[in-house]
């Protein structure tokens, strides 16, 4: 039996040896360094902390690495199909799920390094740039900062989960891209349609819970929806998100484990 490291190793370098991955990884960080250097020329002052030029840049970028990363999610399975190459990964001495073991664990591998690459260079940009004084507001605003992106990922952890479902069990890129990206855009737009203060079973949608910076102190004011309705907290939406990340990854096992993939 093959070792699951060298399964995972061989996965990571399918992904690490395209150059289509760095150059998306290249384009995160340049414009992770750039947004500082024009909020600074926008505003043309450097006296505020740089927690909130650093906060502001990841929002911001974070979008773009949500896509970058859904594209990688997306083709994980099935681009294995379009190339022809999952019947060479089916003849070898590992199991199915040992296989989508590793394709899923490389999507998040490749999503916690981007967006460690996006903060640190917005934070690496805007220290350089912005004011850096210790106090209590910096404090302050350093654990808004980190909630905030904490937010942010598991956001985008749920669009992963439904890009490489979608790429599990249709086989198509494609598709996976496309309703990952019509999640992204539509998000807040169906949570202003199913409102949970107007429906109360609305509550468990999942667009509705997906945006969890609703529940910090001052709401992220790229946000259409601006505070929790009632009935909702933090750990109900993560609560729920757990459920429908359950249900996701069980679909992707079920239908790759049981379907005949090498036809």
């Amino acid at each position: 039996m093959g070792s699951f490291g060298n399964l995972l190793l061989n996965e990571n370098m399918k992904v690490f040896r395209r150059v289509r991955t760095w150059v998306m990884l290249a384009i995160l960080v340049l414009i992770s360094l750039l947004m500082p250097f024009l909020m600074k020329q926008g505003s043309g002052t450097s006296d505020v902390l740089y927690w909130q030029p650093a906060a502001t840049t990841v929002q911001i970028v974070f979008f773009l690495n949500t896509i970058f990363c859904v594209v990688v999610a997306a083709e994980s399975v099935a681009g294995e199909f379009t190339w022809g190459t999952i019947k060479l990964l089916l003849i070898r001495p590992w199991s199915r799920s040992k296989i989508l073991a590793s394709k899923y664990l490389t999507v998040v591998g490749f999503s916690i390094l981007s967006t460690l690459l996006v903060i640190g260079m917005a934070m690496l940009s805007s220290y350089i740039l912005f004011s850096h004084d210790v106090s209590v507001e910096s404090g302050v605003l350093a654990g808004d900062a980190f909630t905030r992106w904490s937010y942010l990922y598991i956001d985008l952890f749920i669009t992963l989960a439904i890009a490489f479902m979608v790429s599990s069990v249709f086989r198509s890129g494609a598709l996976a891209i496309g309703l990952s990206l019509f999640i992204m855009f539509t998000q807040n737009i169906f949570s202003l349609i199913f409102n949970p203060d107007r429906y109360d079973w609305a509550k468990y949608v999942l667009f509705n819970n997906m945006d969890l910076s609703k529940y910090m102190d001052s709401p992220s004011g790229m946000s259409l929806m601006n505070g929790a309705s009632e009935g909702m907290s933090l750990g109900f939406s993560l609560a729920v998100l757990a459920v429908y990340y359950v249900v996701f990854m069980v679909i992707s096992w079920v239908v790759f484990n049981k379907r005949d993939v090498a036809g």
